[in-house]
């Protein structure tokens, strides 16, 4: 590899914020990272047993929405079943069911179990606290459908992600738009607000005025009443 290629390698890798992460190159001298390697997760959550094809135990507890951590208490694993590994290279990054305590194959859409009414199936979901252990399947692993499951995993990933983006632009829109709509709404609250002391003092002034004339009218009137009473009570005295 050329001193460019690492250069371009080193600039790829930071780009994604995987800095030192494996990168390989495509025929078209296009870098990217290398599909991570993928594993096969199992617990029992409710009345289903769930599986999926994960690069780590954070993803699979990210995608099975724990909210502790079910491996360190012993209720998720890795599984080594090749029947459950290769339903879910088929399916990775999809989380996978069957109902809790069954030998049932994993599917995406699995149903709820019929007989919880004391059955084997309620025994196993009240009992239940990690994957149940079947014996290995003598089928051997697909190396090659492993490593297609770790680029349709790396390609599924990046589609939710991109799903994320666009579902968080698409929110991120629409507070801006409900927060124009608050900025508009508020504005026209302050105006109003404005509008109203102005008017409000203008009111106040004119009464003032009012009273301020009211009092000089009173004091008029009573400086006149004295006055003609005073000319009546002359004319009085006159007769």
């Amino acid at each position: 590899m050329s001193f460019k290629d690492w250069e371009r390698f080193e600039a790829a890798s930071c780009s994604v914020g995987r800095c030192g992460a494996t990168l390989t190159m495509d025929r078209e001298g296009r870098v990217r990272p290398m599909a991570r390697k993928l594993k096969t997760y199992q617990t029992s959550l409710g009345f289903f047993d769930l599986a999926i094809a994960a690069p780590s135990m954070k993803a699979a507890l990210e995608a099975w929405g724990a909210d502790s951590n079910l491996f360190h208490q012993g209720a998720a694993k890795e599984s080594d079943d090749p029947d459950v590994i290769a339903a879910t290279l088929a399916k990775p990054g999809v989380v996978l069911r069957r109902p809790v305590g069954t030998d049932l194959p994993f599917s995406e859409h699995a149903e709820l179990p019929t007989n919880l009414g004391g059955g084997r199936l309620a025994k196993a979901a009240r009992k239940s606290k990690g994957p149940k252990a079947k014996k290995p399947s003598s089928r051997p692993l697909d190396k090659a459908a492993k490593r297609k499951g770790a680029l349709a995993y790396e390609r599924e990933h990046a589609r939710r992600e991109r799903e994320r983006a666009r579902e968080e632009a698409a929110r991120q829109k629409d507070r801006e738009r409900r927060q124009q709509a608050i900025d508009k709404a508020q504005v026209a609250l302050d105006k109003a607000e404005q509008e109203h002391a102005n008017r409000a003092a203008t009111i106040k002034a004119e009464l003032e005025a009012l009273e301020k004339r009211s009092q000089t009218e009173e004091a008029r009137w009573d400086e006149e009443q004295e006055r003609l009473e005073a000319s009546l009570r002359r004319a009085r005295d006159d007769l």
